[in-house]
């Protein structure tokens, strides 16, 4: 009976979060991320660079952020550094990037997928920081960033790839030529509210409460139906495995930033 009542009332929770993201009666706390005004009253239009290793890792785990970005008209750019070739689909993979930045609104000419020799897909693969950081600083000096985004010092999984490219961002970050880029990490979450699903929404709204010494913003995913429509393009990747993640993952539902320093 106990545990019934426990599996039922994780089921209702489950359900009623589910429900208030899909109707938008759900409020955040209000922050001002990327909401400073021009003098005339309008929003600051900010162009960002979505910094990320794979192909996938911007459906898999940054698209509240991304939907966030593309609803108040700022100007989205992606990075990714490698094709994703660990399993010999690199090729396929890099097209279904693109698909999938279609969905998400981030215009083809504005994704950028890159296949260096030294920035193989892979754990195990150790990538070279300061090629990571020259990659980006060129990115960077291209289109006018002023803004990044990428993952923190963990990478959501844990995997090399997603760690080196925070210590990439890290790296250029400290560089005396880039020291007014604004950088924001995806804060990983342990292991019961990654899989949390939309539940993790009010645990999300809890956690910059008690981090009052961190600059934190909390993204809640407007447009969850859109995570998994982007994620279906990856067609390569969209096995069952990673259909549970997507729709059993916080990282479908919020996003949780922390600026890096």
């Amino acid at each position: 009976m106990a545990w019934f009542l426990i599996i039922s009332s994780v089921i209702v929770l489950w359900v009623a979060s589910l429900c208030k993201i899909l109707h938008g009666s759900y409020s955040p706390p209000k922050g001002t991320f990327l909401n400073n005004l021009k003098n005339g009253g309008s929003v600051n239009k900010r162009n960002v660079l979505l910094v990320i290793a794979h192909p996938d890792d911007e459906s898999m785990f940054f698209t509240p952020t991304i939907n966030y970005l593309t609803m108040r008209g700022h100007n989205i750019h992606i990075l990714c550094l490698s094709i994703g070739d660990a399993d010999g689909k690199g090729i396929t993979r890099k097209e279904e990037l693109y698909q999938a930045s279609a969905i998400l609104k981030v215009p083809h000419q504005q994704v950028k997928v890159l296949d260096h020799p030294d920035l193989q897909d892979g754990f195990g693969k150790v990538w070279n920081h300061n090629i990571l950081a020259m990659i980006i600083e060129e990115e960077i000096n291209s289109y006018g960033i002023d803004l990044i985004i990428t993952f923190d010092n963990y990478g959501v999984s844990g995997h090399c790839n997603h760690r080196d490219v925070h210590y990439g961002v890290m790296k250029l970050l400290h560089a005396s030529s880039q020291r007014k880029i604004e950088a924001w990490e995806l804060v990983s979450t342990n292991m019961f509210r990654k899989y949390s699903g939309p539940v993790d929404i009010w645990l999300s709204s809890l956690y910059p409460m008690q981090c009052s010494h961190e600059v934190l913003h909390c993204l809640l995913n407007e447009q969850p139906r859109k995570s998994f429509r982007a994620m279906a393009q990856h067609s390569s990747q969209w096995v069952w495995f990673r259909k549970l993640f997507v729709g059993f993952s916080s990282y479908t539902y919020v996003n949780t930033l922390r600026k890096m320093k």
